[in-house]
């Protein structure tokens, strides 16, 4: 734990000024609060018996005083309220900054094990729990902490056994609160499990609006949400219940101090040893004393949802990307865009059956070689260990000759363009999204990379032209037109490798021929991949290679293994018959 708290103090460090200006405040505003008890019991103890010009002298003078301590509270609650949560909301986007970079850094297997509203949640509802933590938990502690001490003493010099009658309550209500502590912690770490399952259900359900209403399913996605529902319902009664059983004994306890008090000082100032005007000032202070044990309480609500939201931010932290560069891994220059496989291998983290078997493959720079084969027998997975979107089990994949695995990862990706069936577009115009290619591209480049894409024609229909809004995920396109912009971003980042996988296979015909003379003017003069099921795409191509689960199972061009009446002739034939 001690560690974590480390972790979780490091990001006051950018804010020390701020944070120490805010625990200043803080106490000046709970010496307040001590003072004008201290200057009633003055009053009501020694200026009432003065004569009336001076008692009237003093009573003005210490009302101005009290007025001026009242506006420095008002300042001190101010301040701290107004810059503590500035200092509170820049701590959290600092933490957001991080947890989003990391999200950057991780890999495919990563992501394949994750679901979106769970990684959501860490970065949302987490952390504002947490930055709420590191707002509030110092000053109410520094607040609580000054005011009980503070109550403590002053009342030992006005009445020390009606002092230790109202401190007596102290180490039963810690212990009290110390076991009640440990149950919410468990409670609030379930509730944040169950709220992020049900992110994860809404982001599911709402990225397949589509699919839900085309099979008229609403109900369907209603009976799975409520389930959520019920279970985050089921999570949270148990937590409110260990919250109102830690809420009403200690609120109860607060009260009886009061009571017992009340009492006891009656009972006191029957029998002489207490004045009058000291009951009053204990009662004064009483509330004094109250009032930051149940600020304790909120602050240990707040450290037990702070500090679970901080461990589960930690969690995501602790993962390390299992694809990173080498330390002396090298930059590229002047890729010719030659691949080669040797001996390759690879089995996914939670599964040991091997998806490609001992794999060897030369390809020189410029061809253009098709991959087919049945479904699942790893031609997606093959290309995604070129830019090491998985890392080999086995052997190596080499470029130009070196081991991919000894080049930055940034380098290595810069110069490989893949264009995949599922193109994702992101919300925005047009021209932004083709300038993802190249982030730094002018508007003449973009332009340039759709005409050779074939997309400016179908840009220019749109009233707005680049400018066009596609929504999210590019729904206001056809599936042809996302693909060509999909093709003009990698014609603008201008790779010598390209990879497409199944860049045509969702397409109906008149859409396929357009994005396949598209294709085949970006794959000029390039290192080319092509994963295909339609065969037809691919007739042209320099080499064919018919991937099975025990490897390469025949290779040539078209023409050659149509005559070899393999298995290439079998899948054309079907597809043809």
């Amino acid at each position: 734990m001690r560690e974590k708290l480390k972790k979780l103090f490091a990001y006051y460090r950018p804010y020390k000024k701020l944070f120490y200006s805010d625990l200043l405040f803080a106490v000046l505003g709970a010496a307040v609060t001590l003072i004008i008890p201290l200057i009633v019991r003055y009053i009501t103890n020694e200026v009432v018996y003065f004569d009336a010009d001076e008692a009237g002298r003093s009573i003005v003078a210490l009302g101005a005083l009290m007025i001026g301590l009242v506006l420095l509270e008002v300042f001190c609650n101010f301040y701290i309220a107004y810059f503590g949560h500035i200092m509170g909301a820049k701590m959290e986007a600092d933490m957001r900054r991080d947890i989003f970079g990391h999200y950057q850094k991780l890999t495919f297997a990563f992501y394949d094990n994750q679901k979106v509203g769970h990684l959501l949640s860490r970065i949302t509802s987490d952390l504002f729990d947490i930055s709420e933590l590191l707002h509030h938990g110092p000053e109410d502690l520094v607040i609580s902490i000054i005011k009980i001490i503070g109550s403590f003493l002053i009342l030992l010099t006005v009445n020390v056994k009606l002092a230790l009658v109202a401190f007596a309550f102290i180490p039963v209500m810690g212990a009290y609160a110390f076991y009640y502590n440990g149950k919410m912690k468990t409670a609030f770490k379930r509730n944040r499990e169950k709220i992020a399952d049900i992110n994860s259900q809404i982001e599911d359900s709402l990225s397949g609006i589509r699919v839900v209403k085309s099979f008229a399913n609403e109900e369907v996605e209603m009976k799975k949400f409520q389930t959520g529902n019920d279970n985050f319902v089921a999570a949270k009664k148990t937590s409110y219940k260990y919250m109102g059983i830690y809420h009403s004994g200690l609120g109860a306890m607060s009260t009886l101090i009061t009571v017992v008090v009340l009492i006891s000082g009656v009972g006191m100032m029957l029998g002489g040893k207490v004045l009058v005007t000291d009951l009053i000032t204990f009662l004064l202070y009483i509330n004094n004393f109250t009032e930051p044990v149940k600020k304790l309480v909120t602050f240990t609500e707040q450290f037990q949802n702070g500090y679970t939201g901080f461990e589960r931010f930690l969690e995501i932290l602790a993962v390390a990307p299992d694809i990173a560069d080498k330390p002396d891994a090298k930059g590229l220059v002047d890729v010719e865009g030659a691949v080669e496989f040797k001996n390759v291998s690879f089995h996914y983290e939670d599964d040991e059956q091997p998806v490609l078997n001992h794999i060897n493959l030369k390809v020189d720079a410029g061809d253009y070689v098709a991959l087919v084969g049945p479904s699942g027998v790893g031609k997606t997975t093959l290309c995604s260990l070129i830019p090491r979107f998985y890392e080999v089990t086995e052997g190596v994949v080499y470029l130009d000759g070196t081991d991919i695995r000894d080049i930055k990862l940034e380098d290595l990706r810069g110069q490989i363009g893949i264009v995949q069936q599922d193109v994702y577009l992101f919300s925005g115009s047009i021209m932004d999204n083709i300038r993802y290619g190249k982030p730094d591209a002018t508007d003449e480049e973009v332009v340039r990379a759709a005409k050779n894409a074939n997309a400016h024609e179908f840009i220019m229909s749109f009233p707005d032209g680049y400018d066009t809004d596609i929504g999210q995920r590019g729904v206001k396109l056809s599936g042809g037109q996302k693909q060509r912009l999909s093709i003009a971003r990698v014609f603008l980042k201008n790779p010598p490798i390209l990879i497409f996988d199944e860049a045509t296979s969702a397409l109906d015909n008149e859409s396929e021929q357009v994005v396949q003379q598209s294709m085949e003017q970006l794959a000029k003069n390039r290192t080319t991949f092509v994963i295909a099921h339609r065969l037809s795409t691919i007739r042209n191509a320099q080499r064919i290679l018919v991937l099975t689960e025990t490897g390469i199972a025949e290779e040539g061009t078209h023409q050659e293994l149509l005559k070899q009446q393999g298995i290439y002739a079998g899948l054309y034939e079907m597809q043809f018959r």
